[in-house]
Parts: C-alpha cells; sequence; structure tokens
C-alpha cells in the first residue's frame, strides 16, 4: 500500500493506541500503590490500637489480623489482575479488528483508484481505434478488401467495449444481489466449444489455442451466467500471455464432476496470491505502470457466479510456465 493520505487515519489510530496503552499502564499502577499504601495504613491503625489498649491484643489476634489484612491485599491485587487481563484482551480484540478495518478500506480506496485509471484506458483505446478507423472510412477511398479488414477492427473494438460494460454492469448487479440465475440442463459440451472457438478466433487471434472438449457432457446452468464464466477465464488467459504463446482449453469427466480448464503460458500467479487475485477490483502492480489490458473484475465475476452454481473454481501452476484456473461442475 502506498503511503500518503490513505495511510494517515492508521498513523492515527496507532498513535491513539499507544496512549491509550499508557493511560492503561498508570492507571494500573496507581491503583496498585493505593492498594498497597490501604494496607501500609491497615497495618499502621492495627499498631495503634496495640498501643492504645491497656491490656494490648494477644499476639495470635495480631497474626489474624494481619493474616486478614494481606488477604484483603490479594484479593484486590487478583481483582486488579483479572480485570486488567479481561481489558487487555478486549481492547487487542478492538485494536485487532479496527487495524484490520483501516487496511482493507486502504487496500480498497487503493483497488478502486486502479479501476478507475483501467476504466479509463479500457474506454478510451478502442473509442480512439473506432473513430480512427471510422475517419480512414470516410476519407479514403478503399478497396472492399481494405474496407472489410477495418470494419472487422471496428467489430473487435465494439465487442471488447461491450463486454467491458456488461462486466462492470454485471459486478454492480452482484454488489447490489440483484443477480439471479435460471438453471437448465443442456450440453457443456456445445456451449463451451462455441464459445471458446468465438473468443480464439476475436480476441485470442495471436494466441495459439488448443481447444479439447469432451462430447457429450450435460449439466444444469444458467446461460448468461455460465457464458460470463467462460469468456472471463479465456479472456484472462489472452491477456495475460505474450502473443504467440499457447492456450488450452480442456474440458472433460472427472469423477461425478465435469471439469473445465484453462491454461495459460503468462508469468503465473505467486501461491500468496492464488485466492487473491478473485478479490474485487484486484490487480498486481499499480495501475499507472501496468501494460495489461483490464478492470480486475474477471476473475471476481467468474468465482461469484461459480459459486452461485454451486461450482468449485481454483487456480494452480502450469507445469510448463503460467496458470491452470479450473471449474469442477457436479454432473447431474
Amino acid at each position: 500500500m502506498k503511503s500518503g493520505k490513505g495511510s494517515r487515519p492508521l498513523v492515527l489510530f496507532y498513535v491513539l493506541v499507544v496512549y491509550v496503552l499508557l493511560q492503561f499502564a498508570w492507571w494500573t499502577y496507581l491503583l496498585i500503590r493505593t492498594n498497597n499504601q490501604v494496607a501500609v495504613l491497615q497495618e499502621e491503625v492495627l499498631t495503634l490500637q496495640d498501643k492504645s489498649t491497656p491490656t494490648g491484643i494477644a499476639d495470635g489476634n495480631k497474626t489474624q489480623l494481619h493474616d486478614k489484612v494481606q488477604s484483603e491485599l490479594n484479593k484486590r491485587w487478583m481483582m486488579i489482575a483479572g480485570e486488567g487481563v479481561v481489558f487487555l484482551i478486549l481492547l487487542s480484540l478492538v485494536i485487532v479488528r479496527t487495524r484490520n478495518g483501516f487496511k482493507r478500506e486502504a487496500l480498497l480506496a487503493e483497488r478502486q483508484k486502479n479501476f478507475l485509471l483501467s476504466v479509463t484506458h479500457e474506454l478510451r483505446s478502442p473509442l480512439a481505434s473506432i473513430g480512427l478507423q471510422a475517419e480512414t472510412l470516410i476519407k479514403r477511398d478503399l478497396s472492399k478488401e481494405k474496407q472489410s479488414q477495418i470494419l472487422s477492427h471496428v467489430l473487435e473494438d465494439t465487442e471488447r467495449l461491450n463486454a467491458l460494460v456488461g462486466n462492470i454492469l454485471l459486478a454492480a448487479r452482484i454488489d447490489a444481489h440483484a443477480f439471479s440465475i435460471q438453471k437448465q440442463h443442456r450440453s457443456v459440451s456445445e456451449f463451451t466449444a462455441q464459445l471458446a472457438r468465438k473468443i480464439a478466433g476475436g480476441i485470442g487471434s495471436q494466441h495459439s489455442f488448443d481447444i479439447q472438449i469432451e462430447e457429450g457432457l450435460s449439466a444444469n446452468f444458467d446461460d448468461i451466467a455460465a457464458h460470463s464464466i467462460v469468456a472471463n477465464l479465456l479472456e484472462n488467459a489472452v491477456k495475460y500471455s505474450p502473443p504467440g504463446t499457447h492456450v488450452k482449453v480442456k474440458l472433460i469427466r472427472s469423477g461425478n464432476h465435469l471439469a473445465f480448464s484453462v491454461a495459460d503460458q503468462g508469468k503465473g500467479i505467486p501461491d500468496a496470491q492464488k485466492q487473491t487475485v478473485f478479490e474485487r477490483f484486484y490487480r498486481a502492480g499499480s495501475e499507472e505502470t501496468r501494460s495489461t489490458k483490464g478492470t480486475g473484475l474477471g476473475l471476481y465475476i467468474a468465482k461469484y457466479l461459480s459459486e452461485m452454481h454451486g461450482w468449485q473454481i481454483n487456480v494452480s501452476d502450469n507445469a510448463g510456465g503460467g496458470s491452470i484456473f479450473t471449474v469442477l461442475i457436479p454432473e447431474k
């Protein structure tokens, strides 16, 4: 997390914690000292009573009174220690929860900042490309082949914009708990094969796709949600893999489940970040220096929609470098 305005509340919080602990230590010291002074005064009172009484106080009674004073003092010490321990435990829990809350808010604020920067870039690039290509079509007399090529690029940019806006709207509906699924039993094999080939011929045209889909596999799923899951996993593989690398798409039966996996040859994901990558707005590094496209919503949406179906999604290392995202679908 960068230092700056986002870290100031946390610094003030730590200052407050130190102040509270110092005050606790000071009042504990005063309380113990007061108890000791009370015990001394009680001993002095007993001594004065002994001197003021003609017959004095029997040694046995003196011992009993002294023991009583010490017992009372020990009880007070135990009470102070018990209350102090309970206070420190409660204070520690409050400190930890408050600190974690500050850190989560600061982290979310940083991710939201990155998200706004990435969305700005993601919107500006295809819009600028579409505008430039439209201007080329208007101002120049081009052959039909060249016109067709330019229009194909315009269509790709339009689809990219549509996918981006769709992810943003879907994430908003998820956060508002306004998204629901309607499952239907249909062929998973046909669904994934068609979508994988479409993406391979579009945004994945600069990559080598190996599509291995076992035929005859079916399950209960929602078309819109499943489309978003598969598309986001494939687009993630394309975005984080250098052009010319290999993307492997596989759907097989594995025990009582269907296993849909997407393997890329990108930089891979460190073990410490294998769960973090599914969090909303998460993208490794800073948006100001990043070269890869994306908004940090794709994997978040894929995980959320998978869990809505009752499916499991996980990420592991690819033996040849990169990552493998796997979705386990119960076969019903």
